[in-house]
């Protein structure tokens, strides 16, 4: 099994990538630009499979990440692909996936530092 380290950074290289793929761009944009929100939504697939490559116990260290609803969002991605909403993929691109970058490089910063 890989190292938590390269999930968690896997997860920030995806946000990173995301953030650059919605830049300067509105929600009327993003849903009409069939490559941009294809884009987000292979990265935000990646960050829920990262996510779900976690031990239990070292996310359970973690409770102010919502990782259920991570992987959650990844199964129904990759799964339920007709069903996307995609209002609530550029909530998730433009809100949560800040947030979660915040979050995921102070969990590296603190608990991986060499």
């Amino acid at each position: 099994m890989r190292p938590e380290k390269l999930y968690l950074t896997d997860i920030v290289e995806a946000a990173q990538a995301i953030a650059r793929f919605v830049q300067g761009a509105d929600f009327d944009e993003f849903e009409r630009n069939e490559m941009m929100n294809s884009a987000v939504l292979q990265k935000l697939t990646v960050i829920g499979e990262a996510a779900s490559r976690l031990p239990k116990e070292f996310t359970s260290r973690f409770p102010e990440i919502p990782w259920a609803d991570i992987r959650a969002f990844r199964n129904i991605a990759v799964h339920e692909y007709f069903a996307i909403r995609w209002d609530m993929v550029w909530i998730a691109a433009t809100e949560e996936v800040p947030v979660l970058k915040e979050q995921v490089e102070k969990i590296l910063r603190e608990e991986f530092t060499e």
